[in-house]
C-alpha cells in the first residue's frame, strides 16, 4: 500500500526544513510552520524501517481535534489543516522538554517500579502499587526533547530549573497547562468509555512571547489509553489492561528481541504485520475521536499534499 515516508517539498517562501522522527516541518517565511504527519513509525526513539498506511492522517485529524476542543482552556499554535496529512501554525521556539503526565502506574514509570525505584524525575511514586493502578493524583514527569536519534532522558523539576532549561516562570505556566490538558483529556476519554492513562504535550513561544500547545495532543503515539470497561475487574484479576496506544507495537518488538538497545536488530516487518498495525490504528482513531475513519486519496500522497498546501499558501 502506498505510504508517505518522506518528503522533499519545496514551498514559495520556505526558509528550512526539520525532520523529526514522524513529522516534516517547514518553515514559510519565519511565519508559519507547514506540519507534514508522515507514515514513518517510531519506537524505543527509533524510526522503524517501514510506513503504516493512513498512519500520517490518523495523527493530524486527532491532534488536530483535539487542539481545538482544548484551545479555550490552553492556547495552541494552529492555524489551519490544509490537508489530511497536514496540520499549519504558527511558526514557535518550542521549549526543550516534553511535559509527560501519569495518571497510572504504566509503561516506562510501571518498568521503573518494577526495578525497584521509587522516585521518577524527581516525584516521589508511592509504595503499594502494582502495574496500571491508579496514582492518588497526577504526576508530571518530563524528558528532555532529544534530537533524532538520540534518547529522551528522564529529569526532573529541580533540574530543568537549575540548568536554565526553562525559567521558573514558564516552567510554572506549562505544568498548569499540562495539568489543565490532561484534565480535559480525560474528561473526553471518559465519554468514550475510555482512561487516558498518560500522555506527552510539547509547548513553545510564538513570536510575541505567549506560550502555546504544539505538535500532538491525545494521539495513540504520544499517549496511552485504556478501555473503561472491565478494568478495575481486569486490575482486580491481576489482568493485562486492553489498551489502545502504541504499546502493541514496543510489546511485539520486545518480544522480537529489540527494545532500541546497540546492538540490536529491527525485527523483520512483513507486509501482513504492516496490515494489521494500519487496521489498530484506524480503531485506535475510531474510538479516541468517536467518529468513522475516512480514509483519504493515497494513490499520490506526496502529489496530493503538495497540491493542498500549496492552494493554501496562495490563497491565505
Amino acid at each position: 500500500m502506498n505510504t508517505i515516508t518522506t518528503t522533499n517539498f519545496n514551498f514559495p517562501g520556505q526558509k528550512s526544513v526539520y525532520r523529526g522522527k514522524v513529522r516534516e516541518v517547514y518553515n514559510i517565511n519565519d511565519e508559519l510552520l507547514v506540519m507534514v504527519a508522515t507514515d514513518r513509525l517510531s519506537a524505543f526513539d527509533v524510526v522503524l524501517p517501514k510506513g503504516i498506511p493512513y498512519k500520517g492522517q490518523i495523527l493530524n485529524q486527532i491532534a488536530t481535534k483535539f487542539m481545538e476542543l482544548t484551545s479555550d482552556i490552553v492556547p495552541n499554535w494552529l492555524v489551519a489543516t490544509p490537508d489530511p496529512n497536514v496540520a499549519v501554525g504558527h511558526l514557535c521556539e518550542p521549549f526543550k522538554v516534553e511535559m509527560v503526565i501519569r495518571g497510572y502506574l504504566s509503561g516506562h514509570a510501571a518498568r521503573e517500579y518494577a526495578a525497584g525505584r521509587r522516585v521518577l524525575c524527581g516525584v516521589e511514586m508511592p509504595e503499594g502499587l502494582k502495574e496500571n493502578d491508579k496514582f492518588p493524583t497526577p504526576i508530571i514527569t518530563p524528558t528532555t526533547k532529544a534530537d533524532n536519534g538520540s534518547h529522551d532522558e528522564d529529569i526532573s523539576r529541580e533540574a530543568i530549573l537549575a540548568n536554565g532549561i526553562v525559567t521558573e516562570e514558564d516552567y510554572l505556566i506549562l505544568e498548569k497547562y499540562t495539568r489543565a490538558l490532561y484534565q480535559r483529556g480525560t474528561e473526553i476519554a471518559a465519554s468514550r468509555g475510555l482512561i487516558l492513562v498518560d500522555t506527552k504535550y510539547e509547548f513553545g513561544k510564538t513570536k510575541d512571547g505567549q506560550i502555546v500547545l504544539i505538535d500532538e495532543i491525545h494521539t495513540p503515539d504520544s499517549s496511552r489509553y485504556f478501555y473503561a470497561e472491565g478494568y478495575q475487574e481486569r486490575q482486580n484479576n491481576n489482568e493485562e489492561q486492553k489498551q489502545l496506544s502504541k504499546e502493541f507495537v514496543r510489546r511485539w518488538l520486545i518480544e522480537n528481541g529489540f527494545q532500541g538497545k546497540e546492538g540490536q536488530q529491527i525485527p523483520f516487518m512483513s507486509d501482513e504485520y504492516i496490515e494489521t498495525v494500519s487496521e489498530r490504528y484506524i480503531e485506535l482513531f475510531e474510538n479516541i475521536i468517536g467518529e468513522k475513519f475516512v480514509k483519504a486519496d493515497i494513490s499520490n500522497i506526496n502529489e496530493r499534499i503538495e497540491k493542498n498546501v500549496l492552494n493554501y499558501l496562495q490563497n491565505r
